[in-house]
């Protein structure tokens, strides 16, 4: 029994480290917006245009939905799991009938 709570215990540990490196590649693509946007904006401001608007609304659209899918559809990943467990039981289970 000792065996099967060290696996679960990888497990979780494994769909936790993958859930906190999605956060932050998500704080590292806002950051980077901000950077990136910051910089467009000065530029368009010293030549007196609004185009820095246009580009900042794409990249916003983009920045919302990867924070949508991190951080409100993230827990959601544990359904894929769950899917895949029952896919690899099903597979052993087909093997070992062969």
């Amino acid at each position: 029994m000792a065996h099967v709570q060290h696996t679960e215990d990888d497990r979780v540990e494994r769909l936790a480290r993958r859930r906190a490196g999605a956060k932050m590649r998500w704080c590292v693509h806002a950051l980077v917006y901000l950077c990136v946007n910051a910089g467009l904006a000065l530029i368009a401001w010293q030549t007196g245009r609004a185009w820095a608007a246009y580009p900042m609304a794409g990249w916003s659209l983009g920045l919302a939905l990867h924070g949508v899918a991190v951080w409100l559809l993230g827990p959601a990943a544990s359904l894929r799991e769950r899917l895949v467990e029952t896919e690899v039981r099903r597979l052993r289970e087909r093997e070992a009938r062969r």
